[in-house]
Parts: C-alpha cells; structure tokens; sequence
C-alpha cells in the first residue's frame, strides 16, 4: 500500500498545478478557520468577530468546521479527475502497465491516495479547530471537547465517497472537464429525480428515497448548522428544532456507494482496452 502511495504521490508532485490545487485543498480550510475567528473592523463602522457568537465553543466547532471546510473539497475533486485524465493522454497509464503494475494495482493506488488524502485533511482540520476551540470556548473539559468529534469521521467518510465519485467519472470519461461536468450532470438528475418523487410520493417516502441518492447521502452526513446557530439566540421557534446528529446508517449509505464507485472503477479498467 505505502509503495501504491509513493507511486501517485511522485506523478502529482511532479506537477504544479496539482502541487496548488493540492495545497488549497489542505490550507484553505484551516485557513478559513483562522480568518473567522480573527476580529475584523468594517472602516470603523462596526466590528465582526464571529468567536463572539459561540460558533467556536466546543462541541458545536466541530459540526460548524466540517461543514463549512467540506465546500473545499472541489480543489482535490480536479486534482482527482486530471491525475485520470492526465493517465490516458500521456499513456501512463500503459507503460505503468507494461513496467508490471496491474489493473488491480492501478486503481488501488489512486483509492489509496484518495484515502491518504481525505485522513490527512481530516487530521489538519481536527488539529485547527481543536486549537482554536480550546482559545475560544468558554467551557472546557475533556468530555465536552471530546462530545461530537464524530463529525470528523462523517467528514473523513464524506471525503472518501465524494472522491471515489470523481474517480469513477474521471475513469468512465477520460476527460477532466467531461468528469466535472457529470458531477454537476448527477446533481441536476438527483434534483429533477426529488422534485418528481415528490410529485408523485408522500413526502416522508421521497425524502428516504432522495437520502439514498450518491451526492445528498453525502451532505446529509454533515447537515447545515445555520439553525442550530440560531436555535442558540432563539430557543422558542419550532423551525428550529432539527435532528443535525451523524447517524451510522448515514455513514453506512455512503460506504456503500463509495464501495459500488470502486468497483465499477475496476471492472471499466478490466474491460477497456489500453
């Protein structure tokens, strides 16, 4: 596995762009992290200082963190579906074939990195807010801090289905930009999919039918916490009352699919010609 890793990590430090979109994907969530908790004055007309909300108090940080870093997901997306696309047209893939690595092998060692990739993100994000939490919550101790950290494993496991998806797209089209564009394609389907269930179902069946779908199993592991935000400054509003808790069978639909993403990976390399 560590020599798979070492293989993939070579050809995408090689590369430039991918060395940029690979960093933004690490950086840019921490990143946002710090830029959030910093005190910022509007020309003197007001100060924003959104630790002053409560949204970095433990255990909250946790669920607003992994939310919110999860929208950077897209830089390591490209880098994905143009390491797929760059194999095809510069016959990498081929000669990697010729020099003795199986088909087998070949993907494995793109999941390997994928996985690599998702554990590393997810430990830099945990480390971030765990830092940053323990300078702005107004409440410590270990099972407070430690209360909802499996927000990080729904964001490892959301990271792991969403790139295997990419990868599957990235194998079935060859092309960076056809693979992005499905992406958006399955979203659209999964949309046009809801709305008609909708019109023809109950809506408690649509909703479970619609928590099957690859892209909304996905986000569903991490739900929104704007209302959970607001539940804290308006405790009375019925609206607000929302089940945002990780749920194993959540996890469980998107290892599903991410299982279903590879192995389809798989049989198109074993069938297709190189």
């Amino acid at each position: 596995m560590i020599r798979l890793i070492q293989i993939e990590l070579h050809k995408l430090l090689r590369n430039n762009v991918s060395k940029i979109l690979i960093f933004a994907s690490f950086i840019l969530p921490f990143t946002f992290l710090i830029l959030s908790s910093i005190k910022i004055n509007f020309l003197g007309y007001f100060t924003l200082e959104l630790g002053e909300l409560g949204i970095f108090n433990f255990p909250i940080i946790w669920h607003v963190s992994t939310y919110f870093a999860a929208f950077f997901k897209f830089f390591f997306a490209i880098v994905i579906v143009s390491m797929i696309g760059n194999e095809y047209s510069n016959k990498t893939i081929k000669q990697n074939l010729i020099d003795g690595l199986s088909k087998k092998e070949f993907l494995l060692s793109k999941f390997y990195t994928i996985v690599f990739f998702s554990l590393v993100a997810t430990l830099l994000l945990g480390i971030g807010s765990l830092v940053i939490g323990s300078i702005y919550s107004s409440y410590g101790g270990f099972t407070v801090i430690v209360r909802e950290m499996e927000f990080l494993l729904a964001y490892f496991v959301k990271l792991i289905g969403f790139f295997s998806l990419c990868l599957f797209f990235g194998i079935l089209v060859k092309k960076s930009a056809f693979a992005l564009g499905f992406l958006l394609l399955l979203q659209i389907l999964e949309g046009i999919g809801y709305g008609m269930m909708r019109w023809k179902l109950a809506r408690e069946t649509a909703d479970f039918l619609h928590n099957l779908f690859p892209l909304h199993a996905m986000y569903k592991l991490i739900d929104d916490p704007i209302r959970r935000l607001a539940k804290m400054k308006v405790t009375d509003n019925e609206f607000l009352n929302y089940d945002y808790g990780v749920h194993a069978y959540e996890i469980a639909i998107v290892l599903c699919w991410t299982l279903i993403f590879t192995y389809f990976s798989y049989r198109l390399l074993k069938r297709r010609d190189l």
